[in-house]
């Protein structure tokens, strides 16, 4: 499978998230914000991007892991209805819990494996996502994965 265009990634997640006023800061060497945006950045290679959204919209602290599961539940049932398959799991965040999802996102011809984490920012949602082409073996997948997974908070 051919690696995907910037561009391709970009309108991903674009059309995923809406703009965000906020800066994200990735750890990983040689990422770079996409056109200058510090909520969105992309590996050199283009075939991995990471975007932050803060939505306004109110989110409480999931202040146990049962609260996450809850909600992991609630947001498996929406994701579902659009996206495929859906993997959800609670992540401890030192002292609240954050929800991790995990699902396939279709545009036109292409699937993306995309990775999002939803948090609490003071009362408000967080997102942070990352999508590469599904099949994409890049070392950027397993690195922005992680960073999602364990460093993003």
């Amino acid at each position: 499978m051919p690696t995907p265009r910037p561009a391709l990634v970009s309108i991903l997640a674009l059309s995923l998230l809406g703009s965000s006023a906020s800066a994200l800061i990735v750890p990983m060497s040689g990422w770079v914000p996409v056109n200058g945006n510090a909520n969105v950045w992309t590996d050199t290679s283009g075939a991995c991007l990471l975007r932050e959204e803060r939505s306004g919209q109110a989110f409480p602290v999931l202040a146990s892991q049962q609260e996450a599961l809850t909600f992991a539940a609630k947001l498996r049932v929406q994701l579902s209805k659009s996206m495929g398959p859906v993997v959800i799991q609670p992540v401890d965040r030192a002292g609240f819990w954050a929800v991790l999802a995990a699902y396939n996102y279709k545009k036109e011809d292409a699937t993306y494996k995309v990775s999002q984490l939803y948090i609490n920012d003071a009362g408000t949602l967080r997102t942070v996502t990352g999508s590469s082409a599904d099949g994409e073996k890049g070392a950027c997948v397993n690195a922005m994965r992680e960073f999602i997974r364990y460093l993003a908070d």
